[in-house]
């Protein structure tokens, strides 16, 4: 049984490598980073150094070479594949740059789609996806296809679909990366709501100063170590010194 007081994220020297052709790429390196229950974090750092390997782990996308993952009192880095997938279906909301909407579904019916795969009935699917939308914004676009809504618009469907299943955590890999500034700000206020509001605990990758000021904390990642604002080795147990003020 999960404690409710610890961390809801606990990562202990964690690290993942790829192999390109003969050669074995180090990706991350002794990663410790707790993430507290109810937290927004922003994880930032230059193209290529692990934060949205990172965040794939976290969701349980990956699997880590080596170290301990657990979310909610779960490792679930020593989870098959197939549980990883249950595990995911029920526990994390995903939220991606480019929205990954089905472009032949309604905004009600891309929504409503994460729930087609559980016990619910047919109204109470129908009932959860206008509640979606509604927290979101776009209730009067329920019947629009991806095709006749802006960006903005799009990823409001994409996080009402992230929520619909309730998650315990959300990750969101540079949810603002293919926006306007306006739409950008609307996106990043909107995450905050699910934070203070639903007390959602965020994930977020992002290499926008802008955007990870909409987060409560901010860690770097920098060549696949997890560093804190002062530049130096994050270590189990300890938060970033980098935090914004609320």
């Amino acid at each position: 049984m999960s404690d409710a007081l610890a961390p809801i994220v606990q990562i202990r020297g964690l690290s993942k490598a790829y192999q390109r052709g003969g050669q074995v790429v180090p990706v991350l390196t002794d990663i410790n980073l707790d993430v507290d229950r109810g937290e927004f974090l922003a994880l930032m750092g230059p193209s290529g150094s692990g934060k949205s390997t990172l965040l794939n782990l976290i969701a349980g996308i990956d699997k880590p070479d080596g170290g301990s993952l657990r979310v909610n009192g779960l490792d679930i880095s020593a989870l098959s594949e197939v549980q990883l997938a249950d595990w995911r279906a029920e526990n994390v909301g995903f939220i991606f740059q480019f929205y990954n909407l089905l472009p032949v579904l309604t905004a009600f019916e891309n929504v409503e789609l994460p729930l087609l795969l559980t016990a619910l009935s047919r109204r109470e699917r129908r009932e959860h996806a206008a509640a979606a939308l509604g927290m979101v914004g776009l209730a009067d676009r329920s019947s629009h296809y991806p095709s006749e809504l802006s960006g903005g618009q799009q990823q409001r469907v994409a996080i009402a679909r992230a929520i619909i299943t309730d998650p315990m955590v959300l990750v969101a890999d540079e949810p603002t990366g293919d926006l306007d500034r306006v739409s950008a700000a609307e996106i990043l206020k909107l995450m905050g709501r699910l934070n203070t509001e639903l007390d959602k605990t965020i994930v977020m990758v992002t290499h926008d100063q802008r955007a990870a000021e909409a987060a409560k904390r901010i860690v770097h990642l920098d060549k696949g170590v997890l560093m804190d604002g002062s530049g130096a080795h994050l270590q189990a147990g300890e938060k970033g010194k980098e935090a914004v003020e609320e």
